[in-house]
């Protein structure tokens, strides 16, 4: 069982995954293009969205989504273990203390002061998540650009395999070890903020 760091009501967990769902369709399909099902025409919802599916959502005071992120199991269906082992050079790490790091979301109508606060927040979420519920490691696919930004956090993060082109992207496959003294080095690389932002522990039960 996860101890949440935040308790929410079933309307707020129900308020936040729509809000999440809506603000991944704005970025991950309407800017970015991915070829990926949307429900509704409104909300970006996959086959990993399903009832082992746990998300950390940041909303602003007023209930607008900033920023989320999905964790998956990696000793389930994930997209590193399922989609995309063969960026990996060995067999992609999985274990009931290793999470998988999805649709790391950014909300689109922020400025960058904004966007770069709620980023920082997110990553203090889930370091913070991962100490309280014994998560040792995250792992996850990003492109080669991002990847080398998720490097400077501060934080052990490393490559699993060699960059494979995905049509014009490059993709990575990564590995984050969370330990006692990430919060610290974080703080040191100017990352760590607890402040500003509502954060909604929710699993996809939560919305249905």
């Amino acid at each position: 069982m996860f101890k949440e760091p935040v308790q929410t009501t079933r309307m707020d967990e129900s308020t936040a995954l729509k809000a999440m769902w809506r603000a991944r369709k704005e970025v991950f399909v309407d800017l970015l293009r991915w070829d990926l099902p949307v429900l509704a025409g409104e909300f970006e919802i996959d086959q990993f969205d399903d009832p082992f599916a746990y998300y950390l959502v940041l909303l602003a005071t007023n209930g607008a989504h900033r920023a989320s992120t999905r964790l998956l199991q990696t000793d389930r269906p994930h997209l590193l273990g399922d989609l995309y082992p063969h960026l990996c050079t060995g067999a992609p790490p999985r274990g009931p203390s290793i999470r998988e790091i999805t649709r790391f979301c950014l909300d689109r109508h922020q400025r960058s002061s904004e966007r770069r606060h709620a980023r920082n927040r997110l990553v203090t979420a889930l370091v913070d998540h991962a100490l309280d519920n014994a998560i040792t490691a995250y792992t996850g696919v990003a492109d080669v650009s991002w990847f080398e930004q998720i490097r400077q956090f501060g934080w052990q993060c490393e490559a699993l395999g060699q960059p494979v082109r995905h049509g014009s992207s490059w993709l990575t496959a990564l590995h984050i070890l969370i330990e006692p003294e990430t919060r610290a080095k974080l703080q040191m690389g100017g990352v760590y903020e607890r402040e500003g932002l509502t954060l909604a522990v929710t699993a996809m039960g939560a919305g249905r």
